[in-house]
């Protein structure tokens, strides 16, 4: 009878076991041929692993096999000798002996992977996603988006949070408005979640402190460079809080927690991309209507919305907080409650305004969060002054009515931050399958 242990055993050598190998010593590992450079009796055939790139060399009359056997894409088999040089992308290069094809492409590929910016148009490149993700500066975006993400749950479960997952098919939006996916739910009316936000409140309840990676749905009719239709969101949710204050303080750290995550793991990924990634130590603070007033006095501006931030006005108070205090980030608080969810905590000394802020970086809100009413009394006022009928909400009022402590949270784009730690104008890049008002595949 055949077992099963879940032991992994393999002969195959990843970057650092080979980095560690003696000079000459014998080796063998696998992955797929990424290029392939001709330089006369030689050639230099670049190998993708899992990890990286790595130099190998063919020297004809040495190598047993013949140069034309093999071609990119092709996943391969090598057994050659390791020889150290400093010149080489990892300080080693393998001289190849023998090489075995275990798959071939069945058609040609259609552009040079190989190339360090392939050229393509927006469209082009999504259309082509399957294949231009194995280029390696496109792979490296979805590596370092690895790190932001490894650094936000190290710095979670640090604090005790305990890590959930929500149902994504929900009776009703926890948002509001008319950004939400309707689906015929079995004969019932049902809709794809804007936010976890109702079920990371009901779970303070539970566990105090939570957080959850997952897909956000918001069916909005925008074609910009910041919007998508579902993007990854970061979020978390913590009771006991004293003061609204006390979220920022963990988003801080949760922002720096991602950076010294990219420093310290993935500065592979962060060379590749060319990436500058700020330096963080506190987050300058900054009240909405401040915020308004002064970038229209240093920019000679007008106010045209007193109840939200324009696009414009978020680059402008990026610019002048990078300016005046070298910071790349800028938290701004106290948004109007016109603006600001039904859940939004109003500010007990101007109840024009709630106890909510945004996160902006580089010109672009990247994070979302506040105080949320914990009181019955008071959400249901707040639910009816917002037009919305309470009875509708009955599964999550049920947590005011059983008693909720003080508590608040964020909710983050994934996307979008990564798109500002490279410098990326559009969200579309950093999302690996995005998807938009036109878009459904690849």
């Amino acid at each position: 009878m055949e077992t099963v242990s879940g032991k992994v055993l393999s002969e195959d050598m990843e970057i650092a076991d080979l980095s560690a190998k003696n000079n000459g010593e014998e080796i063998k590992t696998h992955g797929m041929i990424y290029s392939i450079k001709p330089m006369g009796d030689f050639a230099f055939v670049i190998l993708r692993k899992r990890n990286g790139l790595v130099q190998c060399v063919y020297e004809k009359g040495i190598s047993n096999f013949d140069l034309a056997d093999i071609g990119v894409e092709c996943s391969v088999e090598i057994t050659g000798t390791i020889k150290h040089d400093d010149r080489s992308p990892n300080g080693f290069e393998i001289h190849i002996r023998d090489i075995n094809v275990i798959t071939r492409p069945s058609g040609e590929i259609a552009i040079n992977l190989s190339k360090r910016k392939l050229g393509l148009s927006l469209e082009k490149d999504i259309e082509l996603r399957p294949l231009d993700l194995r280029n390696n500066q496109k792979r490296a975006i979805f590596k370092m988006q690895e790190g932001v993400v490894k650094g936000f749950r190290t710095y979670m479960e640090s604090l005790g949070f305990t890590e959930i997952h929500t149902p994504k098919i929900v009776a009703s939006g926890a948002e509001g408005g008319a950004n939400i996916f309707k689906l015929d739910y079995f004969g019932k009316k049902a809709y794809l979640a804007q936010s976890p936000q109702f079920y990371k409140q009901t779970l303070v309840g539970v566990f105090e402190r939570v957080f959850e990676v997952a897909p956000v749905f918001r069916a909005e009719k925008h074609n910009t460079t910041r919007h998508l239709n579902e993007y990854m969101g970061l979020d978390f949710e913590m009771g006991f809080i004293k003061d609204f204050r006390e979220i920022m303080e963990v988003e801080t750290g949760v922002i720096k927690s991602m950076l010294s995550t990219l420093k310290n793991e993935y500065a592979r990924e962060i060379k590749v991309l060319n990436a500058e990634l700020p330096e963080v130590d506190e987050i300058p603070c900054v009240r909405f209507k401040d915020a308004k007033e002064m970038i229209a006095a240093e920019y000679n501006r007008k106010i045209k919305d007193p109840y939200d931030l324009e696009p414009e006005e978020e680059q402008l108070i990026s610019k002048l907080f990078k300016e005046k205090y070298n910071s790349d980030f800028v938290f701004v608080t106290h948004y109007p409650v016109k603006k600001r969810p039904f859940y939004a905590m109003d500010d007990p000394e101007d109840s024009k305004f709630t106890l909510s802020f945004d996160l902006l970086f580089r010109g672009l809100e990247v994070a979302t969060g506040g105080q949320r009413i914990h009181n019955y009394e008071e959400q249901v006022k707040k639910m009816i002054s917002k037009n919305l009928n309470p009875e509708d909400f009955e599964s999550y009022l049920m947590i005011h009515k059983s008693g909720m402590p003080p508590h608040g949270g964020i909710g983050m784009g994934l996307e979008r931050l990564c798109a500002r730690l490279i410098n990326e104008p559009n969200v579309r890049y950093t999302s690996m399958f995005p998807r938009d008002m036109t878009r459904l595949v690849p």
